[in-house]
């Protein structure tokens, strides 16, 4: 055997034992007449001694090994007479009688830490070293664990892992696909799935009733922290359920894994419509770790001559607590951060309710002490509290209220990274008008069900129409989304019909499901979790990039294997693809 034992298990009860260890050198320490070694595997660090006294062969060879060599050592474990309460095998070192260097290693290009000082570009491009790190193995092992745990609550649960094709048929809703052309047959494309959507509802028809899958997707659009063109999902769909059936279920399987994982026990689960997250924090996936909701102020402000109150579409405040300390240089900043194109604001009001009550504002001109109380009145500022006010176009600016409010719950400290606030946010529009196309397109996707009220405006109104959909958010963060599905083909036909499809068009791309429809489709419903997400928030972390063994970079580019790269005429004339040049 390579090693009786791993970097990371042995301790002071192994005292005296033989052992055989294989691993990386992290660092050698030459100390005169001791040498010691930090040996480094997956599990753990233990310090190896030598004493050149004792032996000063094998000590001279100890002080020639790098960074990263990989060795394999036999010795006997004994007390530690500094210990290392650090790390888990503090308290023993190794006293080395045998070193064999199993692999010599290259200087790495930097250095394999958990402080490492490395930039980011040079640790894609040696993703494999920098994997070796205490940190992204942490991270990659988190992920581990969710998924097994996930697989646990899923399998108690009845529901059943069944994988889904990776060559499909493109459809033109949704992100843009992946495609991948077909040798066989000239002139055709698969594409890769943004999604098993329509594979689980066929699996739903065959009559498995709760079927998941731990699933890679792949959408080719651009890039953010929280975004992979490759990315997983906990993929999940079941029959014979209505939304609340679906709700409990996946509620309980986040339950579980806060509870299994991190020791948290979640707090009740909030349910907010579409309309009253937008309505009251401008987002659909509002963070509710703290307050400052939305008061609209449209009653309360205009007709004061203030023409870019009057001309407005929405006045829309917060009231941030404790904040009317803040100095002329802070307001400034909080205008100029709302002014960023990224928010798109034109500026910012602001009212301080001071000590005594008095109000101070930006807009004293046109707006005097009564008037200032009625703002105060109204939002529930008291002594000490700071207003904030945003105005103009009814959508734009509740956006830009939402990135305000997110941004001083930052500098407020309302955030706190390992406190959380699920909610579930329900009804969502069934359909998005597009002016510059003149169609409506689906807000979830084209076999989202409307709600059974609303079934008659699907000819009346079909813009009024509400989705039995729904998102799991936490923090502030879209966790999951799903709903309860079209089961009847008239009603999907319907459903193609609004969203510009011709019967042909339909037909072509999914005539499918609507033929499976034919043979006793059961009502079911699901919903998909981004794994990646889910894996970052448990690890306290924004970007999902780190619980990726090998991701893309900004660009999806993969700078380890220099992906996506040309090939070969050869190749391309396979594939039917060979593009004639103009000389």
């Amino acid at each position: 055997m390579f090693r009786t034992h791993t970097c990371g298990e042995l301790r002071l009860e192994n005292e005296g034992q033989k052992v055989t260890l294989a691993g990386w050198v992290q660092r050698v320490r030459n100390l005169g007449g001791m040498t010691f070694i930090d040996l480094r595997d997956r599990y753990g660090i233990t310090q190896l001694s030598l004493n050149i006294e004792q032996d000063q062969a094998l000590c001279e060879q100890a002080r020639k090994l790098g960074r990263e060599f990989v060795v394999q050592i036999s010795g006997q474990v004994k007390e530690r007479e500094s210990k290392n309460k650090q790390i888990n095998t503090g308290e023993i070192e190794i006293k080395v009688e045998s070193l064999k260097v199993l692999n010599a290693s290259k200087v790495p290009p930097f250095t394999i830490e958990d402080e490492t000082d490395g930039g980011e570009e040079i640790r894609m491009k040696y993703r494999y070293l920098d994997l070796r790190r205490n940190p992204l193995r942490e991270k990659l092992a988190l992920r581990h664990r969710l998924a097994i745990e996930t697989r646990k609550y899923l399998d108690a649960a009845s529901f059943m892992e069944i994988e889904t094709p990776y060559l499909i048929k493109s459809t033109p809703e949704g992100a843009r696909d992946f495609v991948v052309p077909s040798r066989m047959n000239e002139g055709q494309f698969y594409a890769l799935p943004q999604s098993p959507q329509t594979f689980k509802q066929l699996l739903m028809i065959s009559g498995y009733d709760r079927y998941f899958q731990i699933v890679r997707c792949f959408r080719d659009e651009d890039l953010r922290a929280d975004r992979q063109p490759e990315f997983t999902q906990i993929d999940c769909e079941m029959a014979f359920v209505e939304q609340e059936d679906v709700l409990h279920t996946f509620e309980g399987l986040v339950r579980h894994l806060f509870k299994v994982i991190k020791g948290v026990e979640l707090p009740a689960f909030e349910r907010l419509t579409y309309a009253d997250a937008m309505r009251l924090y401008g987002s659909d996936k509002p963070d509710l770790r703290f307050g400052m909701p939305f008061v609209e102020l449209n009653d309360v402000v205009k007709g004061k001559d203030f023409k870019i109150f009057d001309d407005a579409e929405l006045v829309v405040a917060i009231n941030a607590e404790g904040a009317a300390s803040y100095t002329r240089k802070q307001l400034d900043q909080l205008t100029d951060f709302v002014k960023r194109p990224q928010v798109g604001a034109k500026g910012l009001v602001y009212c301080r309710v001071n000590d005594d009550g008095s109000l101070k504002s930006s807009v004293d001109k046109f707006f005097d002490q009564e008037a200032l109380q009625r703002w105060a009145e109204v939002t529930g500022a008291k002594p000490g509290d700071l207003i904030l006010v945003l105005a103009g176009d009814r959508d734009a600016t509740r956006k830009q209220m939402n990135e305000l409010r997110l941004e001083m719950g930052n500098q407020l400290g309302l955030r706190a990274p390992f406190e959380y606030k699920p909610l579930w946010v329900v009804d969502f529009p069934l359909l998005e008008w597009d002016e510059e196309t003149q169609r409506f397109y689906a807000m979830h996707h084209p076999f989202t069900s409307p709600k059974i009220e609303d079934l008659a405006k699907l000819e009346t109104a079909p813009g009024e129409v509400n989705a039995n959909a729904y998102d799991m958010v936490i923090n502030g963060v879209e966790l999951g989304g799903g709903s309860i599905r079209i089961h009847d083909q008239k009603l999907q036909a319907k459903m193609f019909e609004l969203l510009g499809f011709t019967d042909e068009e339909a037909k072509a791309q999914f005539g499918f499901l609507m033929g499976a429809f034919e043979y006793g489709a059961p009502p079911h419903g699901g919903i998909a979790f981004g794994f990646d997400r889910l894996a970052a928030m448990f690890g306290g972390s924004d970007s999902i990039r780190d619980y990726i063994a090998f991701p893309k970079n900004n660009a999806g580019r993969d700078l380890m294997i220099d992906s996506p790269s040309p090939i070969s005429g050869e190749q391309l004339d396979e594939l039917h693809l060979r593009v004639q040049l103009d000389s």
